[in-house]
């Protein structure tokens, strides 16, 4: 019970502080020009570089340094940057794709009205990219629930701390505790498969449906 409740504390958190952070950047990359090719490969390192690689270069360069006294390895202030770092493309490349989606049309008879642009983006584009803001927001919080390499290689396995469900699996399955794994691979397969109806169900089929009664 404890490493779920750390998991649902590290998810709720990632995603708090992760996804204003991605629907501004999401929003930034559309005016990024020439460099938004290499400014998209980097923000998408985290979903082909080995979970291992990215965990060893997070602990080697957050290792003694700490903020506000606590230390950034092996605590929970380290995998939650560990997590943010992680869950970037997640978080970033639907609310991407939705503001990519919206018809430039609109914003220019925004712009024509007169609306200046942090308008349009709070009464246009927020409105109309909400569907790719709530899955990445739903990808985000089931993928932090699952990950292990970068939280094991950062966090450690310190009850309470920094030991995860997904950490917690491992160490059972180690001393043969069999039927504890499955309970809980059992929760986060539960949560995974939740996360997945929703993206592609809500997110994914209604949006085709729009766009063939448009057309």
């Amino acid at each position: 019970m404890d490493a779920i409740l750390l998991s649902l504390k590290l998810a709720l958190w990632t995603l708090v502080l992760i996804l204003p952070f991605g629907i501004w950047v999401a929003h930034r990359l559309q005016k990024a020009g020439k460099s938004k090719s290499w400014i998209e490969a980097g923000l998408a390192l985290p979903l082909v570089l080995p979970p291992t690689v990215l965990g060893y270069y997070l602990l080697v360069g957050l290792s003694g340094k700490s903020f506000l006294g606590i230390p950034l390895v092996f605590s929970f202030t380290g995998i939650l940057i560990a997590s943010l770092i992680v869950n970037l493309p997640f978080a970033i490349q639907p609310i991407q794709r939705a503001f990519e989606a919206i018809n430039p049309e609109i914003i220019e008879a925004a712009q024509v009205s007169g609306l200046s642009n942090w308008q349009i983006f709070r009464l246009i584009e927020l409105p109309l990219a909400w569907r790719g803001i709530t899955s990445a927001a739903v990808l985000t919080f089931a993928h932090t629930l699952g990950e292990f390499g970068v939280i094991l290689m950062v966090g450690g396995a310190i009850p309470g701390e920094t030991k995860t469900a997904s950490i917690a699996i491992y160490d059972k399955v180690q001393s043969f505790d069999t039927a504890g794994a499955g309970v809980l691979s059992l929760i986060l397969l539960g949560t995974s498969l939740i996360a997945i109806a929703i993206s592609y169900g809500v997110f994914g089929r209604q949006p085709s449906r729009t766009q063939g009664r448009e057309s």
